[in-house]
């Protein structure tokens, strides 16, 4: 019995050790849990944060999209008012003035034509001096044609009316440009963050794959230290049964050598043999006395 208790002692030992050892990867796995758990949420925060920057970039593009499709409406109103009023200034022109050759409009393209021809070009001294007549011409036809204007009240009236439609036509167009750059900004400025935020997204999905791996890692090391535990408790159960069995056979054994012991006095007794000290402490012990 001694060396099945022996060979149980030592079983238990060894669950003993792998219980323990279950234990401290269980516990390490569940600590790297907590931190992937942590890491998930933090991702995802600033993926909420980033996603609420979009939307409000988002906003914003849309309402000045808004603005572009309500400032185009209105360029192309004026634009068409311009258009209209061209026409009109034409008839009026053509109505209350003699003719006096190409338009206003012409001629001050052709002299900004010769100014840019004299900026950038390398002329003789000659050709330069025929272009600085051909601009003075130019300007003092310009001059003319605009004085005629003035004296004529309808065509005076007719050119501001056509000057105002023309910048409220341009006032519309710099809006349109405007806001459609801004808009730009802001849908650039929406889809980086968007994209930062699916990047972030993907980082804490992968987070949550590592979570969930070390849950189920740590689980079953924990449910591995739970069997041992329970092994080492039933080879206890055994161990004490067995301890206790011996305990009491090894009683019956002292009792029944007690009463043979007993016996061999009893028989000096009637033999008429005097007992001894030694022998009054036996029957002592084995109950008889």
């Amino acid at each position: 019995m001694t060396e099945l208790l022996e060979e149980l002692e030592q079983k238990r030992q060894l669950h003993n050790v792998e219980a323990e050892r279950h234990r401290k990867a269980r516990d390490e796995l569940n600590e790297k849990t907590r931190e992937w758990v942590e890491k998930r949420d933090t991702l995802n925060a600033k993926v909420r944060e980033l996603v609420d920057q979009a939307a409000k970039h988002r906003e914003s593009r849309d309402q000045l999209n808004v603005k572009v499709r309500e400032s185009k409406e209105q360029r192309d109103k004026w634009n068409k008012v311009v258009n209209e009023l061209n026409e009109k200034v034409t008839q009026i022109k053509k109505d209350n003035l003699p003719k006096m050759g190409p338009p206003v409009s012409k001629l001050k393209k052709e002299l900004k034509n010769l100014e840019f021809k004299q900026m950038t070009s390398v002329l003789s001294k000659e050709k330069e001096q025929e272009l600085i007549e051909q601009m003075g011409q130019l300007q003092a036809q310009i001059k003319d044609r605009e004085k005629a204007y003035d004296q004529n009240e309808e065509v005076k009236n007719a050119i501001k009316e056509l000057r105002d439609a023309k910048e409220q036509a341009e006032s519309h167009h710099r809006s349109v440009s405007e806001s459609a750059e801004k808009a730009q900004s802001e849908h650039d400025a929406m889809i980086a963050l968007y994209e930062q935020a699916d990047s972030l997204r993907k980082e804490a999905d992968g987070a949550q794959e590592s979570f969930i791996a070390n849950k189920v890692n740590a689980d079953d090391e924990h449910k591995k230290h739970i069997e041992n535990i329970r092994q080492v408790h039933d080879y206890d159960k055994i161990i004490a049964g067995m301890r206790q069995k011996a305990r009491k056979a090894k009683k019956k054994d002292d009792e029944a050598s007690a009463k043979e012991e007993a016996e061999k006095i009893f028989d000096k007794l009637k033999a008429g043999e005097k007992l001894s000290t030694e022998d009054l402490m036996a029957l002592q012990k084995s109950g008889y006395l």
